[in-house]
C-alpha cells in the first residue's frame, strides 16, 4: 500500500463503511443498517476508524442528541485510492461497449439486483 497509508484497513467492513460515510457522513445507525450488523458492532467499527484517523465525530446538524461520523482527509484519500482499482476493473468493459453503455448498465443494476445494498459476506 502507499506509504501515505502505512496501517492497512482491517477488512472489508471498513470499505463498506467508508462507502456509506463518503456521501457526507452518517450516524452510527446508518452504517449498521448498511452493513447488516448491530448498532454496537457498527459503533465499534466507527470507534476503530476514528481512532485510526480515517473519520471524526461532529455535531449532527439536525439532531442535537446524535453525532455525525464524517471521513477525514485521510479517509477521503483512502476512498479515492479504492476507486482507482474499481475504475481499472471496469476499463475493459468501457473499451468493449463504450462509456455510455457502461453507464446504462450501472443505472440498470438496481433493477437486476434489487435486494438492498451490497454488503460484506460475513
Amino acid at each position: 500500500m502507499d506509504a501515505q497509508f502505512p496501517a492497512p484497513l482491517a477488512g472489508a467492513a471498513h470499505g463498506f463503511a467508508f462507502a456509506r460515510l463518503a456521501s457526507g457522513g452518517a450516524t452510527v445507525t446508518e452504517p449498521a443498517v448498511h452493513l447488516g450488523v448491530t448498532q454496537q458492532a457498527a459503533s465499534q467499527l466507527v470507534d476503530e476508524i476514528v481512532r485510526k484517523g480515517y473519520a471524526e465525530r461532529q455535531p449532527h446538524p439536525d439532531d442535537a442528541r446524535a453525532r455525525l461520523i464524517v471521513l477525514t482527509g485521510r479517509g477521503r484519500e483512502c476512498t479515492r485510492a479504492a476507486e482507482e482499482p474499481a475504475a481499472e476493473a471496469v476499463r475493459p468493459w468501457v473499451e468493449l461497449i463504450g462509456e455510455g453503455e457502461v453507464r446504462v448498465l450501472r443505472d440498470h443494476l438496481p433493477r437486476i439486483a434489487p435486494y438492498g445494498p451490497i454488503r460484506p459476506a460475513w
